[in-house]
């Protein structure tokens, strides 16, 4: 019985460590970190905390986000979280957008985020909600 728990810890461990050397690759190697050409919307936010910045770029037609990109600087969390995102986001209506919750964007990075750097984790999301907000009140989306 103590080797089975043993080996759950040990498994756990192995993919924790995967999948921060995913997000350091994230971060080398960013998805989608560009300013797209021709964009619909333009989102931007800064933690003042941390300094992390992000500015999401979206193109839009009939509802659905036919593409999207990123731009800004911050640690390897919120730099990971913003690629995983825009990959995440593309094809996705505003609603389903609009309705995706933190608990789905912290299991897209996969490891466990301290409390403190979760608001690292979430700012690329908070972004996208909060520039969507800040539309819908002046009737653009």
């Amino acid at each position: 019985m103590m080797a089975a728990g043993r080996g759950v810890v040990e498994a756990r461990t192995v993919d924790e460590e995967m999948y921060k050397e995913e997000i350091l690759e994230l971060y080398k190697h960013p998805l989608n970190k560009h300013v797209l050409p021709e964009y619909t919307l333009a989102y931007e936010k800064t933690n003042p905390l941390c300094g992390d910045r992000i500015v999401i770029y979206l193109q839009l037609k009939d509802d659905i986000i036919q593409d999207v990109s990123f731009d800004g600087n911050g640690c390897a969390i919120s730099q990971a979280a913003a690629s995983l995102l825009t990959e995440r986001m593309k094809k996705m209506t505003m609603s389903d957008l609009i309705t995706m919750s933190s608990e789905e964007m912290l299991a897209l990075l996969g490891i466990p985020i301290s409390h403190l750097r979760q608001k690292c984790a979430l700012l690329c999301l908070q972004v996208v909600k909060e520039g969507i907000a800040r539309e819908a009140k002046m009737g653009k989306v």
